[in-house]
This record gives C-alpha cells, sequence and structure tokens, in this order.
C-alpha cells in the first residue's frame, strides 16, 4: 500500500465514523499500521499503530485524533435531511470509486437515504436499480453483471448531476 491508498484508507473510516457507521477497532489499528509502513506521518499514528488487543477500546479515539492530524476529519450535517442527502453522494462516490459493489450499494441508498427522504426524484434510477438487483433470478432476462453497471450508471449520474451546494 502507498501513501495515498492509505491516506484513501484513512479517509473513507472517518466518513464511515461520521455517518454513523461502526469501523472496529481492529480494523482502525489496521488502517494505522498500513498508514504508518506507507510512509504517512502523524504524532498520534503510532500510537494508533502499536495498540494491542488489550488497548483496542484506545482506538476509537487515537483514531479521531489522527485523523484531525492528517486534515482527514469530516462531519456529516447536522440537518438529518442534510445528513441523508450527504450519505446518498457519498455511496454513490464509494461505487463509482469501486470501493462498494454496486448492488450492495444501491440497496443501502434504497433503504437507508430513498425512504427516509420519501423517495426523491433524483434518486429514482438507484432505487429501481435496487429493486431490479434485489429481484434478480438467473432465469430472468438481464444478467447480474448488467444489473451491476446499470447501478454504476446510475450512481455516476447522480453525482454528475449534484448540486453544486451539496459536498
Amino acid at each position: 500500500m502507498n501513501q495515498d491508498e492509505a491516506l484513501e484508507q484513512l479517509r473513507r473510516f472517518a466518513q464511515l465514523r461520521a455517518f454513523g457507521r461502526p469501523v472496529g477497532s481492529d480494523r482502525l489499528i489496521q488502517a494505522g499500521l498500513d498508514a504508518l509502513l506507507a510512509g504517512v506521518d502523524s504524532p498520534t499514528l503510532p500510537l494508533l499503530a502499536g495498540l494491542t488487543r488489550r488497548e483496542e477500546p484506545e482506538a476509537q479515539q487515537l483514531f479521531g485524533q489522527v485523523a484531525e492530524e492528517l486534515g482527514l476529519a469530516f462531519e456529516a450535517p447536522a440537518d438529518p435531511t442534510a445528513a441523508k442527502r450527504a450519505l446518498a453522494y457519498w455511496l454513490a462516490g464509494q461505487i463509482t470509486d469501486g470501493h462498494l459493489d454496486p448492488a450492495v450499494g444501491v440497496r443501502m441508498i434504497w433503504d437507508e437515504v430513498a425512504w427516509d427522504l420519501h423517495y426523491p426524484k433524483e434518486l429514482e434510477t438507484l432505487v429501481h436499480c435496487a429493486i431490479a438487483l434485489d429481484d434478480w433470478d438467473v432465469n430472468w432476462g438481464p444478467s447480474l453483471e448488467e444489473l451491476k453497471r446499470e447501478a454504476l450508471q446510475a450512481a455516476r449520474e447522480l453525482l454528475r448531476n449534484r448540486p453544486s451546494e451539496v459536498s
């Protein structure tokens, strides 16, 4: 893993945590170790990377410090509706970047965002993709890969049409 990849992994974990997603202490420690080995420098990073199994509970706090030191800290919007929209765009970005399987990502957008926002128009295509993937059967016309490509394209389209005030 190179420095850029290590920083991206740390950034993804910071974003996951900001959206209320649990990231295991073991994963945070491993990410710290990966970053340290890749040459990333931060005062708290060696402390995070060197935690033992017994010290795992300290990882969450140390990771927050590392994220701050590296400028990777991320805050989801305080407004619940804005936070849901930000989550949808973030998930779409994870799909397009290849960090999240399109079938899993569109299902998360359907389950965790679209329903709560009463199915906004901009998420329609993603929800349709999620439904098609959820209902997919080997005897059905389009292949699973074709449906995943459509989901990936829908995620790209959502990001392309993102309003400028949404980050």
